[in-house]
């Protein structure tokens, strides 16, 4: 139940207990990438439970944007801190993470064993097409809740062109769009925060105030003692690992790989995919180039980030290295320790940061700048969603690039009509009848598993 306490607060403001099962009940929707995955926290948080205000979880999804890794799980995990501290940090943290986890393992597993994923793909076809309703749905949203303004509609549309038609890497888009809001907000200081007009469809308020989510006064001994925790937990397995195995083993090869990546990954894992498929290919020769867009496909199958693909990766080439291990015990320990040093600094971002930002809240000049990054963020959504659509609808796209314009354009040819299908009947169960995430994409996940068997079978 949701307290009275009011004020700044390290009171838990909703119980530990509802607050978990709420996690897990978002943690078994969390299909489709980053804007399926904040589409039901804005739905379920947001609208539902009223937890958090719009703005608020804006102004936290802003704040995600910026850093390295998954934004989704990031903001989840911050959601999670400003409800309970960091305890709902690592609730929801890791609640967000798990069913991907476990599902991408024993799918894992049934490649390697069966070298194909038939039977997966029959009960997973409904899903993808499903997801893009739920997307539709999100984009229209918080587009319409966070873009209070023409000048940040404008901007909204602006990062969706950038992204989509011209290929401007992401961290340019984003850093642009705060220079633009912070100008902005200079120029029209009442525009400063989102204040320029208030939806009209906000809703009642939340039934939380802001001012009595958690809160921790930053100092440089706690910032020390959050860093020097975050560093040594995440690397702690690794250093096991070359201790215990060697320096030349794969695990310790895998670790210190996406150990890396975990910090590069501005844009989500759409912008490093390209990067790790190349180095796991090529350099490290952890699996055959087509492999890596079937372990996508097995991500964005699967509940949580898309980002999870790199735990196929480190399966399939612990599996095939496995060194003086059993294979099948290299390729869990591998897709285990490699989820472990992908994830742990996104926490370490978020609680070494958040009392920081919480505290700037409500500086002009930071809530001009991350206004403008909020409409950015609605255009990156509406840019995944489109990403996402092509490559569930059509099995092909092609690049097309013309001077300064880079298109990639669906081969018609290979449209997909069951999924089309499926999509149509998502977006009918959820526009037009009102249906749940949950119920849409279980009726979904059942026609397309009928459709695949009656086309298999035929």
């Amino acid at each position: 139940m949701v307290t009275d306490q009011p004020g700044p607060s390290t009171v838990d403001v909703v119980s530990l207990r509802e607050a978990t099962k709420a996690w897990f009940l978002i943690s078994l929707q969390t299909f489709g990438g980053p804007a399926g995955q904040i589409a039901v926290m804005q739905r379920t948080l947001v609208e539902e439970k009223r937890w958090i205000g719009q703005q608020r979880f804006l102004f936290a999804l802003s704040y995600c944007t910026l850093l390295p890794g998954p934004e989704a799980q990031q903001l989840a995990t911050y959601v999670g801190w400003l409800l309970n501290g960091v305890r709902g940090a690592l609730v929801a943290g890791i609640l967000f993470v798990l069913p991907g986890v476990v599902a991408l393992l024993v799918l894992s597993g049934v490649y390697v064993a069966y070298g194909d994923t038939t039977l997966v793909e029959a009960l997973f076809l409904g899903l993808g097409p499903a997801v893009i309703a739920i997307v539709l749905q999100a984009v229209i949203r918080v587009g319409r809740k966070g873009l209070t303004h023409p000048v940040y509609v404008a901007l909204a549309v602006a990062s969706f062109v950038a992204l989509t038609f011209f290929a401007v890497p992401f961290p340019v888009v984003v850093l642009l769009a705060g220079v633009v809001g912070w100008v902005v907000g200079r120029a029209r200081p009442d525009l400063a925060g989102s204040s320029g007009r208030v939806a009209t469809d906000d809703g009642p308020p939340p039934l939380v105030p802001d001012d009595a989510l958690h809160a921790e006064r930053p100092s440089a001994r706690r910032s020390v003692v959050v860093l020097v925790v975050g560093l040594v937990l995440w690397a702690a397995p690794v250093v096991a690992a070359a201790l215990v195995l060697g320096r030349s083993s794969t695990l310790v090869d895998q670790g210190v790989f996406f150990s890396g990546a975990a910090v590069v990954t501005f844009g989500g894992a759409y912008a490093v995919l390209a990067y790790v498929a190349q180095q796991a290919v090529d350099v490290y020769g952890w699996l055959a180039p087509g492999e890596m867009v079937r372990g996508l496909a097995l991500a964005e199958t699967t509940p949580g980030p898309l980002i999870m693909v790199v735990q196929f990766v480190a399966f399939l080439g612990a599996y095939r290295d496995p060194g003086t291990l059993d294979p099948w015990v290299a390729a869990v320990l591998a897709a285990l320790l490699t989820t472990w040093v992908t994830f742990v600094p996104c926490f370490l971002f978020i609680l070494l940061g958040a009392p920081y930002v919480e505290r700037l809240r409500h500086n002009r000049t930071l809530a001009s700048a991350l206004t403008g990054i909020t409409a950015a963020v609605v255009g990156v959504i509406a840019n995944l969603a489109l990403y996402f659509a092509l490559h569930t609808l059509f099995e092909e796209t092609r690049r097309v690039t013309t001077g300064p314009l880079v298109l990639e354009l669906p081969v018609v040819g290979t449209l997909q009509w069951a999924a089309l299908a499926v999509t149509v009947l998502g977006c009918l169960l959820i526009f037009r009848r009102g249906w749940s995430v949950l119920r849409t994409l279980g009726a979904c996940t059942l026609v397309g598993a009928a459709l695949h068997l009656a086309t298999v079978a035929t």
